[in-house]
């Protein structure tokens, strides 16, 4: 199994013609994800690698009955893009664009949880659950099919866990990208539950960042959990008061620094990793070691 995503997907490219979203959906495409339409606005007839193009979200859902979207697009449309999604009937969006308005993300999470609908990002680099679906701009190489699912903020220390999981043979059942930016569509109060209730998942490990407090209202969700929680920071050496490439990843305050998150996080229940050399280890000590290993 996995969560969220997987081979039953049925994924709507939203800005499928534009130079990324053509790029990605080819990507996509190549790793095996079903894509069954895409929209572009006045280009609706047109097909973009066999894919057929609409006008409207609406027009896709009644041809071919999408139930994933994946946004590439400006910021500045994200917000009508994603509600256009959720109102016309997709339960999970993905949205790739970074520096969405904060006050657009607000609306986009009220509208989601008011159709219980759940949104990735913004500036997430998707998600995958290897050998089903891949939903962004994640490059597939480092992933491969296995029992530990990630969280993560940032999209390439989802690479580098995902790379160390497949090197050690443990694998990945689903990686999921929350995004980098100051106020998501999910947190990880929200995705944490999932692998708790997925049968292939048998860990987790969680990979936070300076900035926010997402890690730390986790703690709670963590310390009902069954399933051991690896928890990683980036960030612990940043100075105050510079952003560090995300937009959300700046310390304001006392609350937000790597040392208050890996404080709740391990409070919460959850096992501390310092480097990701830690985790072969930590799993094989809390799942048992993999035949790959």
């Amino acid at each position: 199994m996995a969560i969220i995503i997987d081979e039953s997907s049925r994924v709507l490219v939203q800005g499928i013609t534009g130079g990324a979203g053509a790029f990605h959906t080819k990507q996509m495409l190549k790793f095996g994800t079903k894509i069954v339409g895409g929209t572009s606005p006045g280009k609706g007839g047109q097909e973009v690698e066999g894919v057929p193009v609409f006008d409207t979200v609406a027009e896709a859902m009644e041809a071919v009955e999408p139930n994933v979207s994946v946004l590439f697009l400006p910021a500045r449309f994200v917000l009508d893009s994603t509600v256009e999604a959720i109102e016309a009937g997709i339960r999970t969006v993905v949205v790739v664009p970074e520096h969405i308005p904060v006050h657009d993300m607000l609306r986009i999470r009220k509208v989601a949880q008011a159709h219980g609908a759940m949104v990735l990002g913004g500036n997430t680099a998707g998600i995958i659950s290897p050998g089903k679906c891949n939903v962004g701009i994640i490059p597939p190489i480092a992933f491969n099919e296995g029992r530990v699912g990630t969280v993560s903020r940032s999209g390439s220390t989802t690479y580098y866990m995902a790379d160390t999981l497949t090197r050690s043979g443990f694998g990945e059942s689903t990686c999921v990208g929350l995004g980098g930016d100051p106020i998501l569509g999910s947190t990880f109060s929200e995705i944490l539950p999932l692998f708790e209730a997925d049968p292939q998942t048998e860990a987790v490990i969680l990979c936070g960042e300076i900035g926010g407090v997402y890690e730390e209202e986790c703690a709670a969700t963590i310390a009902k959990m069954k399933k051991p929680v690896l928890a990683f920071i980036g960030g612990r050496y940043a100075p105050a008061g510079k952003r560090m490439g995300h937009a959300g990843a700046i310390v304001e305050g006392a609350m937000g620094t790597a040392d208050s998150k890996l404080k709740a996080l391990t409070e919460g229940g959850a096992i501390r990793i310092d480097t990701f050399m830690d985790i072969p280890d930590i799993l094989a000590d809390k799942i048992g070691a993999s035949a790959g290993a």
